[in-house]
């Protein structure tokens, strides 16, 4: 399994039930997600870090509510509720997590004026976290993502590792979704048709 990583994307308090961006069923995952740990010599975690007033924040934008959109210079943003601010128990892995045995955690979302839902990259499509890199000078070849949220961060990662040139799987059973307004089935489509396998 050396060529191999496992990535759990952001596996924080604040998706979970009770969290300020919850989603459904988020806690679930985590004996799964545990049990996929265990197996894996390489195992990278993703962390959202975000400052407080970050631009993805419904609340800095006057008239807006979460899950509407606006438009930022790098294309059409989703708003959130104000969540995974830095160094808040929302931010923090959730307490079940076996997060200890991660060799990387990658922070994103940590720039003021711009989201990020990617392991890889930054909402600009331009700006990467270095993870690629990472990978590559570890002599990884295979990633297997879990975590939350299946149509949003895992997919946009999974989407960007195979870009980059990584074999790609997804373990469903162990991510949740937010679906907002058909995006999981949306984005498992779109994941299944850029060669990202489905496990």
């Amino acid at each position: 399994m050396a060529a191999e990583a496992l990535i759990v994307v952001d596996v924080q308090n604040d998706f979970c039930p009770g969290g300020a961006l919850a989603v459904s069923g988020g806690d679930e995952i985590v004996p799964v997600v545990n049990d996929l740990i265990r197996k894996f010599e390489h195992v990278i975690l993703t962390q959202d870090w975000h400052p407080a007033g970050h631009s993805s924040f419904a609340s800095v934008h006057p008239g807006k509510a979460p899950f509407e959109t606006v438009a930022m210079s790098y294309g059409e943003q989703t708003l959130w509720p104000d969540h995974c601010v830095q160094g808040s128990t929302g931010a923090d892995f959730h307490p079940s997590l076996e997060w200890t045995r991660a060799e990387l955690v990658i922070r994103k979302g940590f720039r003021t004026g711009i989201d990020s839902y990617s392991a890889f990259f930054e909402n600009d499509r331009r700006t990467p976290t270095g993870l690629a890199g990472y990978l590559r000078d570890r002599g990884i070849e295979s990633v297997i993502l879990c975590g939350l949220a299946t149509d949003f961060c895992v997919a946009f990662s999974a989407l960007d590792a195979v870009a980059r040139g990584f074999s790609t799987s997804v373990v469903l059973d162990a991510c949740r979704g937010i679906d907002l307004n058909g995006s999981l089935s949306a984005m498992i489509t779109r994941m299944r048709q850029a060669g990202v396998r489905m496990v």
